[in-house]
């Protein structure tokens, strides 16, 4: 892609973004979010194959949709109210709505059909953008109106990502499906929590992005795509490899690593609220996966592949490992021990 052009729509990306973020009015939040996805569109569609076509149709219409219900949601807010600031959302209908709406440009179950399928579609660094940054203006429009929203269908929103994301990641080979259903699952503990303590969200957002950026970074650069060639991938960079398995360990919640953090928190938060079953469920349900995640790790350090594979196996480059790989990877590893540091600045 032309570099220029290139700019042009990592800019557009950013100034969507903040507008969203910044907005008080709904139309303003609005007009973010349908910048935030014209200029997302030709990065999926950069590589011209039929696949990235189909998944930057099926991008495109899935959030018009979600962008018609928003404004459909405020202006019935507005409608009933008078309002149109977006903290003010009082009326139940446009709640509702408002949920399906973000729901749906998040990709929560039931409304998770299109993530796995652009994010295949899409190239790895797309695929971070994806993953990462446009998640981030839906969740603070969740933030902004948390007060108002409905806390059973936000739980069992909630419940059903965790469990789908994790269940059918199960049985996926290709990296970018299994990164999708581990997106859908981490957007699930955000969602429960949304109601409760809205600082927790943001702060499992921040700690996700960085995670799974280490893990897109990293794919990136030894240009891994399948579980196959991930096999095979360990003779090229040994230390990234190394790195690797710490952090989709880490993204898999296990202490003592950073991505304990978040899920340690939540559990925390809804026992005070009472809500113990709902922990104990999620809890059990992080456990699907932890299955993926350790079968991503076994397949990138543990296992020697047969001779007779199909993939030749790789040269060892001599290029050191970028230095932005090596700050995220350290610190989606060793934040765990200064978690009351990061909960005083959260």
């Amino acid at each position: 892609m032309n570099p220029q052009a290139k700019l042009i729509f990592m800019t557009s990306l950013l100034l969507g973004t903040t507008i969203t973020i910044s907005s008080n009015h709904w139309i303003m939040a609005w007009a973010g979010l349908e910048i935030n996805t014209l200029a997302v569109l030709p990065l999926i569609s950069k590589s011209h194959h039929p696949r990235s076509v189909e998944a930057a149709t099926k991008y495109f219409l899935t959030q018009a949709a979600a962008s018609a219900l928003v404004l459909f949601s405020s202006m019935t807010n507005a409608w009933h109210t008078g309002q149109w600031d977006i903290t003010q959302l009082s009326h139940p209908t446009s709640g509702l709505i408002l949920t399906s709406a973000i729901a749906m440009k998040l990709g929560l179950v039931p409304f998770h059909f299109w993530f796995p399928e652009v994010l295949q579609g899409s190239p790895l660094s797309t695929g971070l953008l994806l993953s990462t940054i446009m998640k981030l203006p839906p969740i603070t429009l969740l933030y902004m109106t948390s007060p108002s929203l409905n806390p059973t269908l936000l739980t069992i929103l909630a419940l059903l990502s965790t469990a789908l994301g994790g269940w059918m990641g199960l049985n996926q080979t290709q990296v970018r499906k299994i990164l999708a259903f581990s997106s859908i699952s981490h957007l699930g503990w955000m969602a429960i929590i949304i109601i409760y303590n809205p600082k927790l969200t943001l702060l499992n957002f921040y700690l996700y992005t960085m995670m799974t950026a280490t893990v897109f970074l990293t794919l990136n650069s030894m240009k891994v795509l399948k579980l196959s060639t991930l096999m095979t991938a360990w003779t090229k960079v040994p230390s990234l490899n190394a790195m690797l398995l710490l952090t989709l360990l880490s993204l898999a919640g296990l202490p003592p690593l950073t991505g304990f953090l978040p899920k340690w928190l939540i559990i925390q938060e809804l026992t005070k609220q009472e809500m113990i079953a709902t922990a104990t469920l999620m809890a059990l349900l992080s456990l699907l996966s932890l299955f993926f995640y350790l079968r991503l790790a076994y397949c990138t350090t543990i296992t020697l592949p047969p001779h007779t594979t199909n993939h030749m196996k790789q040269w060892r480059t001599g290029k050191p490992t970028n230095v932005l790989i090596a700050i995220l990877a350290t610190m989606s590893i060793t934040l765990l021990p200064i978690s009351p540091l990061i909960l005083a600045l959260v």
